[in-house]
């Protein structure tokens, strides 16, 4: 692709998700509506969506920023639900979904229909897991679909392996099939687990910076190909690889972590814009490829197919959400209860994404004895409906779903209670060895500093549970809130000042920027902490 064309993708598709905040609707749903009108304005160029580029270049760094930001711990205390969708959940859509599209398709093989049930099966919660949070949904839906997301592509792509293999004649068993399987998840795993030690000793003794951010912005794609290379699951090392990095985050350098986050920020916004904006741009180009088969009857094909995933989804859900407690005394005992919203709410999250067209894209065009691979522009053009249907109807519905079941919401004002013990505990702690500290002569401070120390720790303590407490009658503030805004005002006159000085030559430019550099961190922790009171 030439340089102007990416670059007016990118554009476009940032103005879209930055505008798309300020409306109700998530951000994914106007993307993708956009692409579909895009397509057919004069002057746009061909976006063609290259799965070469998608899968190692793309799925790798969004993978990588979602699973460093889960909780490996909360992930382990829902493994079971997890992996009974991203593994048991895919592979039952597969077989499902290819079977009836065999049944429901005249003429189409049933390797090229399980070819298409492997390409729709993983569900893509980038969508999902926005809204969850947007309306504050319970922890641990949210939780399971954001382990659902890490996992299921590495599932579908390696049944997409098996499925393609035997589609165009190179020969493929169950056995041979579940062997693969079996190779490329414990082998994604193992490359994971001999990665992650060595790349996290290598992020905490590096101390410049742009190497720090360099080997940041590097791990996810070298796990994903050093796995790929021994033809293990690159989606697995990545995700295993970030997991435990996000889990000791807090070994690392602050500076660090920082400007990791920053950079991590920018760059899911730029992919996932991206991503979503081609999705709809694909429209053009699925259509023209459809040859021998007509509109009127894909398009019935593609009803059909969309409806059953839909259904094939809660078929999945349900029973998995309650056989098992009910079979299981101990599972009943060590998992919270549910009643029925909550796997209504999980099963009409399935919306597909650009995953599964990247994997479309990628069917081969011939088989191995050199004939057309068969039906393959009908797949394309039925992964695509399905991909569209699930995130304009699933996607538009499921606010209004989760209203209306009325699931009971994020206690605010507990986790704020939680919060601020837990900084109260810090603070003490933290007191106590400033006490100890300061016992020796070497560490002794003017009583100005000393005292500078210990009002910051006190306001740090008092700022979470004023949030508890009382507001400012006329502007709506607890005392922190205030604390924060006025000091912005005075920082921001200290700024207006460099600048001055620097203007009349009292200071030079580099020394301005050193200036600025201070009251930039300043005021950055100020933001910091208004983020975290937020989410």
């Amino acid at each position: 692709m030439e340089a102007l064309p990416l670059v007016a993708l990118v554009a476009g598709s940032a103005a879209i998700a930055g505008a798309a905040r300020r409306t109700p609707v998530a951000a994914p749903l106007l993307l993708v509506a956009a692409g579909l009108i895009a397509g057919y304005l004069p002057g746009v160029p061909d976006y063609t969506l290259d799965p070469h580029i998608v899968l190692p270049l793309v799925l790798p760094p969004l993978l990588h920023l979602a699973a460093l930001d889960s909780s490996y711990l909360d992930l382990r205390a829902n493994i079971r639900p997890v992996a009974l969708l991203s593994v048991g959940y895919v592979l039952f859509a597969t077989l499902a979904v290819g079977y009836l599209a065999y049944l429901l398709v005249p003429d189409l093989p049933l390797t090229a229909a399980l070819v298409l049930g492997a390409v729709i099966a993983p569900p893509d919660a980038v969508a999902a897991t926005a809204i969850a949070r947007k309306l504050g949904l319970p922890n641990r839906i949210t939780t399971i679909l954001q382990g659902e997301s890490l996992v299921n592509d590495a599932t579908a792509i390696t049944a997409y392996k098996v499925a393609v293999a035997a589609a165009v004649g190179v020969g493929a068993s169950w056995a041979g099939g579940i062997e693969e399987f079996a190779v490329a998840a414990l082998g994604g795993v193992a490359v994971g687990l001999l990665l992650m030690v060595p790349i996290h000793w290598l992020r905490t003794h590096l101390r410049e910076p742009l190497l720090q951010n360099t080997l940041s912005l590097l791990i996810p794609f070298v796990a994903y190909a050093a796995a790929e290379q021994v033809h293990a699951s690159g989606v697995l090392a990545v995700v295993v690889v970030a997991l435990y990095l996000g889990h000791r985050s807090w070994q690392v350098d602050f500076a660090t972590r920082l400007q990791e986050a920053a950079v991590w920020k920018m760059v899911a916004f730029v992919l996932e814009s991206s991503v979503f904006a081609l999705i709809g741009l694909q429209l053009p180009y699925v259509l023209d490829g459809l040859g021998d088969y007509g509109i009127g009857a894909s398009l019935g094909y593609a009803v059909g197919i969309f409806v059953f995933v839909v259904v094939a989804r809660f078929v999945w859900v349900f029973p998995a959400t309650f056989v098992p407690r009910r079979l299981s005394r101990r599972i009943r005992e060590r998992e919270p209860g549910v009643d029925w919203r909550a796997p209504v709410i999980v099963g009409w999250a399935g919306m597909r994404g650009v995953v599964s067209l990247a994997i479309a894209f990628s069917i081969p065009v011939v088989t191995s004895a050199g004939d057309p691979f068969p039906a393959r522009n009908l797949v394309l053009f039925l992964t695509f409906t399905t991909v569209i249907g699930t995130l304009v109807v699933q996607g538009l519905t499921l606010p209004a779903l989760i209203r209306a079941l009325k699931l009971p919401q994020r206690d605010t004002y507990a986790e704020t209670l939680a919060e601020a013990q837990a900084q109260s505990d810090a603070s003490q702690a933290a007191e106590r060895r400033l006490d100890e500290l300061l016992a020796h002569e070497r560490n002794t401070l003017p009583p100005p500093l000393e005292e500078r120390l210990r009002t910051v720790m006190e306001r740090r303590r008092n700022s979470v549970w004023e949030r508890l407490g009382t507001v400012n009658e006329e502007t709506g503030e607890s005392a922190d809130d205030t604390y924060r805004r006025l000091a912005r005002e005075v920082i921001g006159t200290e700024r207006e000042v460099f600048v001055r000085l620097r203007d009349e030559r009292r200071i030079d430019d580099e020394m301005m920027r050193t200036l600025l550099r201070r009251l930039d961190l300043e005021e950055a922790a100020a933001y910091r902490e208004e983020d975290d009171d937020a989410s």
